[in-house]
């Protein structure tokens, strides 16, 4: 009940800032949430989405109102101009730096015309849901939304205008984006978003590691094979990734469940002690059971109907998969509690530098730090004939009530175009445009001198997870909850039945989207 009242003032004293929409200085910038500031100004709003409940939820309500709720309000519009609103919130753009940086935009954006006025409005993680859906009831929303990725988009399903015949009726040039960054956007709502930012999924590893092990490199063409040290050529797929994975994988003595002889075969080794691990093969890093799943191959949890609740088979495979590795027999991937141990990073195990290969986005580009300097980036595995490397992205979107449209549109192609690089610099992702890449990447190269190749994380464009793992559910922030609780599961529990459980996920899922239908 207090937790309800106070969220209920809360967003009284941001609505009288909104509608009212009056000149003046903009409040000062609070601190970013604590899960915000986890994990850096660089990560994309998929890293940033993450649903959690704030810590002060038992304080009394007027402490909760003094709190800062709108960090930029919006200005007051200027006459002649036609005034075009964008809300940040949903995921990055409200860490001080990436304000400032967004006010600059709309500065240089707004001196560069005089017919429409673009208005920031900046709300703090944690309330920007909330805010943003009381606007939307009113019929107050923002033109403009963004940078928002899956969750958040997905949390206001049915929102999101069509931009093709905006697309179609301007001329605009879609030829500038990769046709598979385009294609990402488009869902059961239309052309829901212009590519923006784009994070390419690739297995990061360390050279040192491999060369300890006198193994070779994992590929870095996709189609090419894994070459044994022996010579003999294997097909990189999940299969080949779990054998090195488990040769990578080092006990205190130096035995790994896993060794190549000379003829270039696997051979187990009754040596190897699982309960004293100083070493792992792989982690899937800062991913969850959907990811996990689509990169066997793209799905969601929603059949075609949009009503039925579906687990697609090599969502099954993967999860099976997944869960032999941290209890299996030869574990190969850190369980959660040695995930959190100081030892292996504190909840960031790459970040260790003990762990040999990770499968995440080009987006971790923000949070190494100790890991050292002999990583690189390889090719993600097949699966069963297919590569899907999944995709994380950010975008822009129009809200399906505008009243200004085709102003909209036309502040979006500039956030998307001419805006973009620094947006993006402070955001920290791919630019969606090819030609903006190789200054990207130029920049990642001053920061990570080793040499990574590059080109790895750009060829991974073309295997993107369509549909989406992300991809609507009804009830979709009780859905995630849910497979959330599924993952703290599998991380934490050996001796399941993952059969059952994953009979369980798929039944209570079915509750949740029932619901959420019933309630529409």
């Amino acid at each position: 009940m207090r937790k309800g009242l106070l969220t209920l003032l809360s967003l009284m004293v941001v609505l009288s800032m909104l509608v009212a929409a009056c000149g003046g200085a903009a409040p000062a910038a609070a601190p970013a949430p604590a899960e915000e500031a986890a994990a850096t100004e660089a990560a994309p709003a998929e890293a940033t989405e993450a649903a959690s409940e704030e810590a002060a939820a038992d304080a009394p309500a007027a402490e909760a109102v003094e709190t800062p709720v709108v960090l930029v309000a919006p200005a007051e519009v200027m006459e002649g101009r036609i005034p075009v609103r964008w809300y940040v919130g949903l995921g990055s753009g409200t860490d001080p730096q990436q304000i400032a940086v967004q006010q600059a935009v709309v500065d240089k954006y707004n001196a560069s015309q005089d017919k429409i006025q673009l208005i920031l409005e900046i709300v703090t993680y944690n309330a920007a849901r909330d805010v943003l859906a009381t606007q939307i009831a009113a019929g107050n929303g923002p033109d403009i939304i963004g940078p928002v990725g899956g969750s958040g988009s997905n949390s206001f399903y049915g929102q999101w205008l069509d931009l093709k015949p905006l697309i179609e009726s301007s001329g605009y040039d879609l030829s500038q984006f990769g046709e598979s960054s385009v294609n990402f956007f488009i869902t059961e709502e239309g052309q829901v978003g212009l590519p923006f930012a784009s994070f390419p999924s690739m297995v990061y590893y360390q050279r040192e590691m491999f060369d300890e092990a006198g193994l070779n490199y994992p590929p870095q063409e996709y189609g090419a094979p894994y070459v044994m040290p022996g010579g003999a050529e294997l097909e990189w797929n999940y299969d080949t990734m779990t054998k090195l994975a488990k040769v990578l994988t080092v006990d205190v003595d130096g035995n790994s469940p896993l060794e190549i002889n000379d003829a270039d075969e696997f051979v187990e080794n009754p040596d190897f002690d699982a309960t004293k691990i100083v070493q792992y093969g792989y982690v899937p890093q800062y991913q969850d059971p959907r990811a996990i799943g689509s990169f066997h191959r793209a799905g969601r949890l929603v059949a075609d109907d949009g009503v039925t609740a579906q687990i697609p088979e090599a969502w099954t495979a993967a999860w099976k998969w997944y869960y032999d590795g941290m209890w299996g027999d030869q574990p190969f991937i850190p369980t959660f509690p040695i995930i959190q141990s100081p030892e292996f990073g504190a909840g960031n195990p790459w970040n260790s530098g003990k762990i040999a290969m990770a499968l995440t986005h080009l987006w971790y580009t923000c949070c190494i730090g100790s890991a050292g300097d002999s990583w690189d980036i390889a090719v993600v595995p097949s699966f069963e004939g297919t590569t899907t490397a999944n995709l994380n992205a950010d975008t822009f979107r129009v809200w399906k009530g505008t009243k200004n449209p085709e102003a909209a549109f036309e502040v979006l192609s500039y956030l998307v175009g001419e805006g973009s690089l620094e947006l993006l610099g402070a955001y920290g992702g791919m630019p969606a445009r090819v030609s903006d890449q190789e200054q990207f990447f130029a920049n990642l190269d001053a920061r990570y001198p080793q040499g990574v190749n590059w080109d790895v994380a750009k060829a991974g464009m073309d295997y993107p997870d369509i549909p989406s793992n992300e991809a609507y559910t009804p009830g979709y922030l009780e859905m995630q909850d849910r497979v959330n609780t599924f993952n703290t599961l599998l991380q934490s529990e050996g001796g399941l039945d993952i059969d059952a459980e994953i009979a369980k996920l798929q039944s209570d899922l079915q509750t949740i989207y029932d619901k959420a239908l019933a309630n529409q």
